[in-house]
């Protein structure tokens, strides 16, 4: 009786959590994009931001400890990446956005996608398809980037 007891009991407790779920939109994401929205427009907003070699604008972007890992396998961090857009050694001439997805876990957020880009890097052609993903952090109520891959399409 003891064991039927205590599988009722949890039961009920655990029917219960699942029940007290809001089921429903936040009051934060009903007055304002969702997180995803939000970290898509971040998206578009680094491209933009690329294309116009606006360094404040990618530094606001990224957590000073941002990595990233290009293309061809090399590693950068937020000042590599910022003195390459600043000296014109990355420049993003054009780009159109393909599919992307958000997959939120809490304060991390992981964001993947594709980008067909007409680019050019240390002065050599890099256009192309690439598909690539960043890792977002919620950091003092704003979403950065924390680290980023990047992988060419053939």
């Amino acid at each position: 009786m003891n064991r039927l007891a205590g599988a009722i009991l949890t039961l009920c407790v655990c029917a219960g959590l699942a029940f007290s779920q809001d089921q429903t939109p936040s009051a934060a994401s009903a007055k304002g994009p969702g997180v995803s929205q939000t970290l898509q427009q971040i998206e578009h907003d680094w491209l933009d931001a690329m294309k116009a070699a606006d360094v404040d604008k990618l530094g606001a972007i990224l957590t000073d400890d941002w990595v990233g890992l290009g293309y061809a396998g090399e590693k950068s961090t937020k000042l590599q990446y910022l003195d390459a857009v600043k000296s014109g050694k990355m420049v993003l001439q054009s780009f159109e956005f393909g599919p992307m997805s958000v997959k939120v876990l809490g304060s991390v957020a992981v964001v993947q996608g594709t980008d067909t880009e007409k680019s050019t890097s240390d002065g050599k052609d890099s256009s192309g398809k690439y598909a690539w993903m960043d890792v977002f952090q919620k950091r003092d109520g704003k979403w950065v980037a924390v680290r980023s891959q990047t992988a060419r399409v053939k």
